[in-house]
């Protein structure tokens, strides 16, 4: 069976090129905002190579945050194993992550909040990818209050989700971390009064 040109390896270094430059114009300057023509100058890379490699920007973007969604949620992972067998102490290690993130000179906000903000369409592909991780997300929440016991877990994780969020936007928007501190105090208290 032969390959189309949008399935090329993904370790071709124009992709990871591509992937790079997209993932740091739209994380600044935003999904639409970014023309193909200032992506493919600042990538350094031919209009066909873009179509080489995706069908279209949307393509592209929906690669940019899978990537994204992954390298993220692996840091979670790991986070959450280091932090051992402890249920709160794997929930605080979530808002200590989002605490040393808002801490980077590139924090920006929550790219999936941005994606599903400018593409608010529930079916279209990108909309569902940002919500996607958002789901993912959500379920490593669900697997911790689970395991602590939580009466409700579902509502719970929901709610911690929605305290995960609220901590980005505040961050974004007042170039503090004092959210995350907050979120994770809040957090930790919910779920002792749900056990």
């Amino acid at each position: 069976m032969s390959a189309t040109p949008a399935a090329k390896p993904a370790s071709s270094s124009k992709r990871d090129q591509l992937l790079a430059t997209a993932w740091r114009l739209f994380y600044r300057d935003g999904y639409r905002a970014v023309g193909i023509d200032t992506l493919l100058a600042e990538a350094e890379v031919a209009k066909m190579t873009l179509y080489n490699h995706f069908a279209s920007k949307e393509d592209l973007i929906v690669a940019v945050l899978e990537q994204r969604s992954a390298a993220l949620l692996d840091g979670v992972d790991a986070a959450i194993e280091a932090a051992g067998r402890s249920p709160q102490r794997q929930l605080a290690a979530v808002f200590e992550g989002l605490k040393k993130w808002f801490l980077t000179d590139d924090f920006k906000g929550c790219a999936f909040i941005r994606a599903l903000s400018e593409y608010p369409e529930p079916d279209h592909p990108i909309h569902q990818t940002a919500w996607g991780h958002k789901r993912r997300m959500n379920a490593r929440i669900l697997a911790i209050v689970k395991e602590a016991g939580a009466r409700n877990p579902a509502g719970l994780a929901d709610t911690i989700s929605l305290l995960i969020d609220g901590a980005i936007v505040a961050a974004h928007a007042t170039s503090s971390t004092d959210s995350a501190d907050a979120a994770k105090a809040a957090a930790l208290n919910l779920l002792k009064f749900a056990m």
